[in-house]
């Protein structure tokens, strides 16, 4: 089964393509401007050249559903709704947390706690079982003090995420390690979504929504005096 696997729930424009768990081609950028609109569908087009298949092969889509940038997981779950449109193929969501702790599992951290920028002292996070991945505490936008994650403090903890720096800059954790390099990526879609399909838990294409977590604030127009 070729699976297409999408995440653009942050800066990292990640697009993956596998035959089963054979990962077959991964084409991704990490960019401060988040270019998700601008780049995900060339990706796509050469995660495809470079996996040597053609669209009309994908047999289902899975989409990193967030939390994250309001933005890029709004492009993200609109390209993958349109791919299965138009294919009539299924859908699954994966929350794009759990693609952050996949290559850190049984590498002796009793937990890891993904950590992803939310903006000011604000993160997105959960907490996984270092050695399943199993998800131990749900989702939540959590504001970072010195007191943050202190049930921790005796044990051998890994946060993950451009969250990571902030977290490690106020909290007191003497047996903690923090990786800041780490974002959400396609090609950990893998492992969770043959588990999805094999267990037929897809998406409804039409009333999906992805996992914003939080409601979007734009920013207000300043009103001109002549409007006033």
């Amino acid at each position: 089964m070729k699976i297409l696997y999408l995440e653009t729930s942050s800066k990292n424009c990640s697009v993956a393509i596998s035959d089963n768990d054979k990962l077959l081609c991964v084409c991704e950028e990490v960019s401060d401007n988040y270019k998700q609109s601008e780049s995900l569908h060339t990706f796509v087009e050469w995660a495809l050249e470079g996996a040597g298949i053609s669209m009309k092969e994908i047999q289902a889509v899975s989409l990193g559903k967030g939390p994250g940038s309001y933005t890029g997981l709004r492009i993200g779950a609109s390209s993958a709704k349109g791919f299965c449109y138009g294919l009539k193929i299924p859908l699954v969501a994966i929350n794009s947390l759990e693609t952050m702790i996949e290559p850190f599992l049984n590498q002796n951290y009793e937990y890891i706690i993904p950590l992803i920028d939310a903006r000011r002292m604000e993160v997105y996070t959960a907490v996984y079982d270092g050695n399943t991945g199993k998800e131990l505490s749900p989702t939540e936008a959590k504001v970072l003090d010195e007191t943050s994650f202190e049930e921790f403090k005796d044990k051998k903890v890994l946060f993950v995420g451009d969250g990571a720096k902030k977290a490690q800059e106020i909290i007191q954790l003497p047996n903690a390690d923090f990786n800041d390099t780490i974002y959400p990526s396609a090609q950990y879609l893998v492992k969770k979504t043959l588990e999805k399909i094999e267990n037929k838990e897809f998406e409804d294409i039409a009333y999906f929504e992805p996992f914003y977590l939080k409601d979007f604030h734009g920013v207000k127009k300043k009103e001109s005096p002549d409007s006033i």
